[in-house]
């Protein structure tokens, strides 16, 4: 989808704390987050092409942001870390992004320190509250490059799993699981019955790039 002008609505009907990003950026500016509110009316005031950045610590959320560039696909990373641990696909805010990645909107659990981190795993990066000012992720309604951030499966935002908690929380590498490598031989449950064409179809194309 591509549009020009900016809409921060989905984020606040989410429930979400958001701060202006630069018009067709994802780079926040020094101070942003004293910029961080949940008020329409302050977001009302922003400038109509401003990006929408959400703050992970005063939303109360941890991020996966699921890359899908340089020949690595986060999105098959998450199919394997499933089936690793015998779950299925987490069901919860999502958001394309205009690369076709994906972001994962969770509850932080309450009493863990959930940390930010680049490259968690492959094609995985984690934004979280952290211990100060915490990560951010680039908002729903954003526009780089001309293209859409968009909220693919508009659900209440779910805690975040309890096996994903004991590994985000953790700095321990997390083994490869048997079988190949991530998203070799398996399918999500729910994502058995996604419809052709979603990013969370698993038939055969499964690696189809979303656009």
């Amino acid at each position: 989808m591509t549009t020009t002008r900016t809409d921060p609505t989905p984020a606040l009907a989410a429930g979400l704390a958001v701060f202006p990003l630069p018009p067709g950026g994802k780079r926040a500016e020094p101070g942003w987050h004293r910029q961080i509110t949940t008020d329409r009316h302050v977001v009302a005031e922003w400038p109509t092409d401003a990006n929408i950045g959400v703050a992970c610590r005063a939303s109360g959320v941890v991020g996966l942001d699921l890359d899908r560039k340089n020949g690595v696909d986060g999105l098959d990373t998450l199919r394997a870390l499933c089936a690793a641990a015998r779950q299925p696909w987490p069901v919860t805010l999502t958001v394309t992004t205009p690369s076709g990645g994906l972001h994962l909107y969770f509850a932080a659990p309450a009493g863990v320190m959930v940390p930010s981190s680049i490259g968690r795993w492959p094609g995985v990066d984690v934004r979280a509250p952290g211990q100060r000012l915490g990560g951010y992720l680039v908002g729903p309604g954003s526009i780089v490059g001309g293209r859409l951030y968009v909220v693919t499966r508009a659900l209440p935002i779910a805690p975040l799993p309890r096996w994903l908690t004991g590994r985000l929380a953790s700095s321990g590498a997390e083994p490869r699981p048997a079988g190949g490598g991530p998203g070799r031989g398996w399918v999500p449950p729910q994502a058995e019955h996604e419809p052709p064409g979603s990013p969370f179809f698993t038939g055969p194309e499964t690696h189809r790039r979303c656009s």
